[in-house]
């Protein structure tokens, strides 16, 4: 009870400060989500005692799936207790490729309108066949999503931006991949590492982006190709090197409705206070 406190404290103390520091209409508006992975070392301490703690922080949707040694059933009813939706789910590419059946069993049960695959598997750096492959898997999978009412999407990690005839990789990916079947969850991060501007990218393909991850990387960290960085580089939203106002600004003017935090320091539970007062803080 009194972490739950400093939380809720901690909070509106930051979003005051904010407010005093900015005028005008708030910037972001929109239901602040978080992604389950965040929690991937807290849910053995206790699943209650982590929802607990996301509810506290004015949290009320989350990308799930269930944590281990949790069922599916038993974490819906765990999230509606709190007031917390689960729009989107992910799925490894092996297993949706695999069986996209379970995938789909799988988010009826959470209501989710949403499967993401957030890696697709390769060799030491990402090349035009893996593109390819993944193109024809993602146009197929995405098929059989669309005719049981989910919408498919991929999420890029930053290795895709490596160049390719006239553009890149991910371009290649979105230009062969079919809009009916077919969408984007951009992780801001991922994509700014891997060398690509979000607000330029999100503007470049509106339409195709239904969901952003919220998250920031160090100062003074390079960009590169690898698709990967030490957790400890994860840093609260607006304290990093990306350039926000711009990201949500655009994010809001090619409609995306679903934005999710994803925090993977071992600091994410101080971080993220931040993030959220950093992001209600923001004005127009």
């Amino acid at each position: 009870m009194k972490k739950l406190f400093f939380i809720c404290f901690f909070i509106a103390a930051a979003c005051i400060s904010y407010s005093f520091a900015q005028d005008g209409k708030p910037l972001f508006a929109h239901a602040i989500g978080v992604q389950a992975y965040t929690y991937r070392n807290s849910f053995s301490g206790g699943v209650a005692a982590v929802l607990d703690s996301v509810k506290a922080l004015g949290i009320t949707e989350m990308e799930g799936p269930n944590p281990k040694n949790v069922s599916p059933e038993e974490f819906k009813k765990m999230l509606d207790d709190r007031g917390i939706s689960m729009p989107s789910i992910g799925i490894d590419y092996n297993s949706i490729v695999k069986d996209p059946d379970a995938a789909i069993k799988l988010a009826k049960v959470f209501g989710s309108k949403f499967i993401m695959v957030a890696w697709i598997p390769h060799g030491k750096t990402f090349t035009i066949d893996d593109a390819k492959k993944a193109v024809d898997d993602f146009n197929r999978v995405g098929k059989i999503l669309k005719e049981n009412g989910i919408t498919f999407c991929y999420h890029d990690h930053g290795y895709e931006f490596g160049p390719y005839e006239d553009g890149t990789l991910f371009d290649y990916i979105v230009k062969n991949t079919d809009p009916k079947y077919v969408s984007f969850e951009m992780d801001l991060m991922w994509t700014f590492h891997g060398g690509a501007d979000p607000a330029k990218l999100l503007y470049k393909y509106k339409g195709r982006w239904k969901m952003v991850h919220l998250k920031d990387i160090r100062k003074g960290v390079d960009n590169d190709l690898t698709g990967g960085t030490d957790t400890h580089n994860d840093v609260a939203v607006g304290t990093g090197q990306l350039n926000y106002p711009e990201i949500i600004k655009a994010a809001k003017a090619v409609g995306i409705k679903h934005y999710f935090i994803e925090d993977e320091s071992p600091s994410h539970a101080t971080q993220i206070p931040v993030t959220i007062a950093y992001l209600r803080g923001l004005k127009e």
